[in-house]
């Protein structure tokens, strides 16, 4: 059988204005200006590169629009109307670019009065009956109709896309999940939805979502349309019947042409290399000398046709090195903060929102009062389109004074309706750093912004755990700028002092606002262009792409929804605790002595080791004694009372202080809930954790416990709904671990700890199943004998016995963490079953406790990770699943490490119940297929307590 031909057709066109965009301007020694060439240059060659590493294609080409009038605009004049003239520093580099492209020895297709839509389209079509595969190397949406398959000499013939900004390919599932329809009915969907940058009318008032429902639902836009007059009496029924002759005509102006005449045969387009002199010659007359270089480094490479790069070696000590394979940071020029424009006028701010739309790729960041996104007021927003191509536009600046003066600043109702078309549409890919707040503060402002990347997600995907001095590194954008540009960023205090001389943002001059507020969209867009790129290198794509980045606005909008607590049982709480807290201070004195302050550590270390005698004291650096809990638990199991009436004292204190109080000040005015805040890069392991309240540490089994979750409570009318994952980490082990007992047992809904216990001692008590779930769970933590020894109150020698058995019964575990422990020294990292890494830079330390520490943790990472990894694929299908099943009124509250809070009407939980049971027992799929069932556990009530 002849093997099956592969062609690349490359959206040439798209590449230039993200080149242009990308690069400060630049000039040839001859002074034309080059920018956009170099851009286009490098984007070219990563991609020939890559492409040259993965699957290589057969064929290639690129396709260029060869002017901005196209048959389109006979049939209808005002078609691209709205899109601005190109830059007129960027008019002379277009033939430059098609230099470039014949540089590298590659097809330049263009044909007068057919848009490179159309061309791709029919060389696509053309191939696909030949047999051959196709990738259409774009993110474009029209182009997205192409994408499918049909039979062919050699097997199925395909054609799909390669998105080459989030390193994604694209298929028929990845087109559905977009439009909700197949690709073949893409056309129909941009027919009803328009296009506000191509000036595609569309029907008004009809957006993506209400598009794709129609379609999906009629099956075509004719029959959409047709039955329109069939509809009950609604705003939408209206437009449909109005619009009917808008959706036709935009019906034609989305249809690709494919049966172009091909102005080059297909057969031209076969990839022979890329020949060294031509490439070498346009780069030395343009002053592309480190590209140049780059060229005379990877010449004379054997096994390289394209020759391109150098070959690296790899040597044995790059493997497993805590650097791993990163990639060194693409050319930019230092950040320049004089660069920066204020934008004052709306005329300035309708340039950058168009320069922005063209660009489709545009960094964002947004000042505000506070650092609470639930209160804060909006300030100003900045943009960011290259290095130092960045500016800010101030909103809310002015003294707080109402006669103060206030600086010239576009109206913010006025400058937000302009900016909310930019930042809502699908086409432009909107990059932040920490957007999760972003997202908060532009919600309350009426802005819903769609897509988005966040940097911040991007480096904790890549390097969670490691950074280069082996010690840690956060994923903050101050760190990250250091770390990774080497450039030190203004801070807060820079600009607003400190102390009593602090001004809020909102008073500071706007030249300096600029400076600071511009540098971080700047340094965000930097940073993306860095760190995106190695997803794809370094194995982070299938994390960010699926976990994530889908996870980022469905954490974003559970904050904005909160959860409504009881002040008036908060403050009977409060009151009960101070009473307890009273008392135990007072045995405490007696115990003591003499009166005393308990919260003091230096106060009851005196009285604990000086003054009663008490051994094992040990003093720190400081010199005073240690009282932490540790100390205290050993001394209260050798029978010293007022150890443990200060452990007690201690507990009601941080409850009383981190809830019962604090809950009643952190109640909103506005909306009357607490709203948490979730940090999505707060565990190494991918866990999500909470602040500002912490809701994840309220004790869960203890009664002082539930009582407060008794204070957290819904709406009038409604219900809470606590969905749990049962277990979920030990069958997660099972399935890992592939020990057939336990995986067995999960699959007949056993009891987990009685089945242990059963294997361990032979029979099932109280005692016995209470240690075998102290065991089970563990070993899981790559507890030592000692631990164990001091978890079941027995000897070191005892707790070691019971570690052998339970190896010998379930010696899939052992082979697990001896195997996990192996890959980890070699590598450097854990893995989970979704690809997440956590890095462990210390696993090979000569320090016994820094190994030993390090050991345990990545034990248990990969299946504390992939656990983290199935409740977030859970929550960002949840809310879909439920308003596809027309449950739209559920609102998903809280996620509280294996447990998900919902609030309901009543009347809802029927139907909610089994859809939400089904989505988080699934939520793994099709991703992996695990060997055990999910369990989930439901329930409801009149409290968060209640509904367990």
């Amino acid at each position: 059988m002849a093997q099956q031909q592969h062609l690349y057709l490359v959206d040439g066109s798209s590449y230039i204005f993200r080149a242009y965009h990308r690069l400060p301007p630049l000039t040839d020694p001859e002074g034309t200006p080059v920018g956009a060439v170099y851009g286009y240059t490098t984007m070219l060659w990563k991609l020939a590169d890559d492409l040259d590493k993965a699957e290589g294609p057969t064929h290639l080409a690129v396709i260029l629009d060869k002017d901005s009038q196209s048959f389109r605009n006979e049939i209808y004049p005002e078609y691209k109307a709205n899109r601005p003239e190109p830059p007129e520093d960027l008019r002379p580099q277009f033939p430059l670019i098609r230099d470039a492209t014949r540089a590298f020895s590659l097809p330049c297709i263009e044909e007068q009065g057919l848009e490179a839509d159309d061309l791709i389209a029919s060389y696509a079509r053309a191939a696909q009956r030949e047999g051959w595969n196709v990738t259409i190397v774009s993110s474009d949406k029209d182009l997205m109709q192409l994408v499918g398959e049909v039979d062919g000499p050699n097997g199925p013939a395909r054609i799909d896309m390669l998105d080459t900004m989030k390193s994604q390919r694209i298929y028929i599932p990845e087109v559905e999940e977009k439009f909700g329809v197949a690709p073949e009915l893409v056309g129909d969907v941009l027919a009803l939805m328009g296009d506000s940058v191509d000036n595609i009318p569309g029907i008004y008032g009809i957006g993506p979502k209400t598009a794709s429902k129609l379609i999906a639902e009629h099956g075509s836009l004719t029959a959409a349309l047709d039955q329109a007059p069939e509809m009950k009496t609604s705003k939408l029924k209206e437009r449909l019947i109005e619009g009917r002759g808008d959706a036709e005509l935009s019906r034609i102006l989305v249809t690709l042409k494919e049966d172009c005449e091909l102005p080059e045969p297909l057969d031209d387009f076969k990839l022979d290399g890329v020949p060294p002199e031509p490439l070498a010659a346009f780069l030395e007359k343009h002053g592309f000398t480190s590209l140049l270089r780059r060229l005379d480094a990877g010449k004379g490479s054997p096994d390289r046709p394209n020759n391109l790069n150098p070959v690296k070696q790899e040597t044995a000590s790059d493997k497993g090195a805590p650097e791993g394979n990163r990639q060194p940071m693409p050319e930019m020029p230092a950040v320049d903060r004089s660069a920066y424009e204020t934008v004052q006028t709306i005329e300035r701010l309708e340039h950058w929102v168009a320069r922005a739309h063209a660009s489709q790729q545009v960094a964002v960041d947004t000042e505000t009062t506070s650092l609470d996104c639930m209160v804060c007021d909006l300030v100003g927003v900045s943009l960011a389109l290259g290095p130092n191509d960045a500016c800010y536009i101030p909103l809310g600046h002015g003294g707080s004074d109402m006669f103060a003066e206030r600086p010239e600043q576009i109206e913010m109702s006025v400058a937000l309706a302009v900016l909310k078309p930019l930042l809502e549409n699908d086409a432009v890919v909107k990059i932040f750093q920490n957007g999760k707040y972003d997202l908060n503060v532009l919600a309350r402002n009426g802005i819903e912004v769609s897509p988005i990347e966040d940097t911040m997600i991007i480096s904790f995907d890549l390097d969670a755990g490691r950074s280069q001095d082996g010690i840690g590194g956060g994923h903050g954008m101050d760190e990250l700028s250091e770390r990774h540009l080497g450039h030190t960023c203004l801070s807060f205090k820079d600009i607003c002092g400190t102390g009593k001389k602090q001004i809020p943002f909102a008073e500071v001059p706007l030249d300096k606002a600029t400076e600071y507020a511009a540098e971080d969209a700047d340094v965000t867009w930097r940073l993306f262009q860095h760190l995106k790129p190695r997803l794809a290198i370094e194995g982070g794509t299938k994390i960010y792409e699926r976990v994530d980045r889908p996870l980022i606005p469905v954490v974003a909008s559970m904050e904005r929804e909160g959860i409504k607590v009881d002040r008036a049982r908060l403050a009977k709480l409060s009151e009960e605790f101070a009473t307890e807290t009273a008392r135990l201070e007072k045995e405490i004195h007696q115990l003591a002595g003499e009166e005393f302050t308990v919260g003091s550590p230096k106060q009851l270390g005196d009285i604990l080791f000086d003054k009663l005698g008490y051994k094992g004291g040990r003093k720190g650096k400081s010199g005073q004694y240690s009282t932490d809990q540790s100390v205290l638990e050993k001394l209260s199991g050798e029978g010293a009372d007022i150890a443990k009436l200060v452990l007690e004292w201690r507990h009601l204190a941080k409850l009383k202080s981190t809830y019962t109080d604090a809950l009643q000040a952190q109640i909103n005015p506005d909306t009357g809930r607490v709203h948490t805040s979730y940090s999505l890069v707060g565990a190494q392991t991918g866990r999500l954790s909470s602040t500002d309240p912490n809701l994840q540490n309220i004790p869960i089994r203890t009664a002082i416990g539930r009582q407060i979750r008794e204070a957290f409570v819904p709406e009038a009318g409604n219900v809470l709904l606590a969905a749990d994952y049962s277990q979920i980490e030990l069958r997660l082990a099972a399935h890992m671990a592939d020990v057939e007992t336990l995986k067995e047992a999960f699959a007949a809904g056993e009891d987990i700890h009685s089945r242990t216990a059963t294997e361990m001692f032979g029979e099932v008590t109280r005692d016995t199943r209470a240690r075998a779930k102290t065991i089970n769970f563990a070993i899981l933590y790559g507890i030592s004998r000692w631990g164990l020894a001091g978890r079941l109150e027995v000897e070191p020698d005892e707790a070691q016995a019971m570690i052998d058995t339970y190896f010998q019964r379930f010696p899939g575990i052992q082979r697990y963490i001896m195997e996990t422990l192996e890959t980890v020294r070699e590598r450097g990292y854990s893995e989970t079953l979704f690809g997440r890494k956590t890095w462990f830079p210390r696993i090979n330390s000569k320090n016994q406790a820094e190994r030993q520490g390090s050991e345990r943790a990545a034990i248990n990472a990969p299946i504390q990770g992939t656990s983290a990894d199935i409740i977030k694929r859970a929550m960002a299908r949840m809310m879909p699943a439920l308003e596809d099943a027309g449950l739209g009124r559920v609102r998903m509250l809280l996620q509280v490490h294996d447990e998900l809070v919902f609030e309901l009407p009543e009347e809802d939980v029927e139907a909610a119940s089994p859809i939400i049971e089904k989505v988080m027992a699934e939520a793994a799929r099709p991703a992996v297929e695990l060997s055990v069932p999910l369990g989930v556990e439901i329930g409801t009530g009149a409290s968060w307590d209640a509904a367990h």
